[in-house]
């Protein structure tokens, strides 16, 4: 018997990493020991104290029961105290943060909380291929907004204003941007909320890389009267190198927050009690350790800066966030075909701008979590085998 995958999967195409990972992988296992600067999947170890944190509290008799929905009340006070203490927004830890395993978990709970079949919902191009798909699994439509670099990728609210808008129900941003790490000020924040204000849309902030290497971390609730239209994803993954360990929150009224926790508590049981004890102790740290993280991914930048200064890329050397943005020269006609050149001449994968949207097209993308020992060993291969070769 031959299963058809239903017409909401049929839609959605398999996420670019993991085809391309495959490959990757069919390579590494022929010796080619190919040099990944492409996902954001940090490699650095979390703070100490938080492993120490998992390994002390995981003997527990009470860690292996299933936890609350709502996550523990340690871990929602935590992300209160910090959103408090660095942002200086206030929050109800009762009420207004729902722990998530993983902000990615959070766009879906989102798509499938709000949207209808027939809604539309404003997705940033370039931007995070799960904003569209998860809006498609819910059976709405995923409407494009531009970036445009011109405007330090930050959209035209103006140029956005004039077509029917009426369908729309979720409007989703990120800053520090993925892909481009443009950062906003709080006036434009002010204009986001008030154009959510003006035409009724849930404005979603998804907010993973607010301090890395950002000058001026943020929160959409930073504006009087955001939480009335807004939701806010954060996460541990990127701030905490915590990826694996699959920790976010969701930010938002009581209001909100409560109609996802009806979708929410039909798809989970609840996350690991150490987990969610360690994430508490990590996002109890000070300044020091932000401190820390960013003078690395500083040092880093530089290597991939040095890179695309090889290949002949323009980028902004001010941008935020855990990647860093270029443009590709003119010369390059086919900029798949240039990412495969590279890939295959001297065993390096950088990730193609195509991927997160048609304003992406001429565009790559590098990621900061390599080590500098890996940068090297890239800027050489590329050096001596891709550049060498079109010299």
């Amino acid at each position: 018997m031959i299963f058809k995958p239903s017409e909401r999967v049929s839609d959605v195409k398999q996420y670019y990493f993991a085809t391309k990972l495959a490959e990757i992988g069919g390579m590494n296992a022929r010796g080619a020991n190919v040099l990944n600067l492409g996902i954001g999947s940090p490699d650095l170890l979390p703070p100490q104290i938080v492993i120490e944190t998992l390994k002390n509290t995981a003997a527990d008799p009470k860690a292996n029961m299933y936890q609350s929905y709502r996550g523990i009340p340690e871990l929602r006070k935590a992300f209160a105290d910090h959103y408090s203490d660095f942002l200086n927004v206030y929050l109800n830890p009762d009420t207004d943060v729902l722990p998530l395993i993983g902000s990615k978990e959070g766009i879906m709970h989102i798509a499938m909380s709000f949207l209808n079949e027939g809604d539309e919902v404003l997705v940033p191009d370039p931007g995070y291929p799960a904003y569209k798909a998860t809006a498609e699994l819910a059976g709405a439509r995923a409407r494009f907004y531009d970036l445009q670099e011109d405007l330090n990728w930050y959209p035209d609210l103006d140029a956005m204003r004039s077509p029917d808008l009426s369908k729309v129900k979720i409007m989703w941003i990120n800053y520090p941007n993925m892909p481009t790490g443009a950062t906003v000020d709080q006036e434009q924040l002010k204009e986001l909320v008030a154009f959510a204000r003006d035409h009724e849309i849930l404005l979603c902030h998804d907010n993973p890389y607010n301090f890395i290497l950002n000058k001026q971390p943020n929160s959409i609730f930073s504006v009087d009267g955001a939480k009335e239209f807004c939701l806010e994803l954060y996460s541990l993954s990127k701030c905490f190198n915590m990826a694996g360990w699959r920790v976010g929150a969701m930010i938002g009224s009581a209001e909100l927050i409560n109609i996802v926790m009806r979708f929410k508590s039909n798809m989970d049981s609840g996350m690991y009690l150490p987990v969610q004890l360690a994430a508490a102790r990590a996002l109890s740290l000070g300044m020091d350790w932000f401190d820390n993280l960013n003078q690395e991914y500083s040092e880093r930048k530089k290597y991939a800066c040095r890179l695309f200064d090889l290949l002949n890329c323009t980028y902004n050397e001010e941008s935020a966030g855990l990647f860093v943005w270029a443009k590709v020269p003119e010369y390059v006609q086919e900029v798949e075909q240039w990412i495969d050149d590279i890939l295959n001449e001297s065993r390096v994968f950088i990730t193609p701008g195509f991927i997160f949207g048609k304003n992406g097209q001429r565009f790559v993308r590098i990621s900061l979590c390599s080590s500098i020992a890996q940068f090297q060993e890239a800027e050489s291969r590329i050096a001596t085998t891709f550049v060498k070769s079109i010299a």
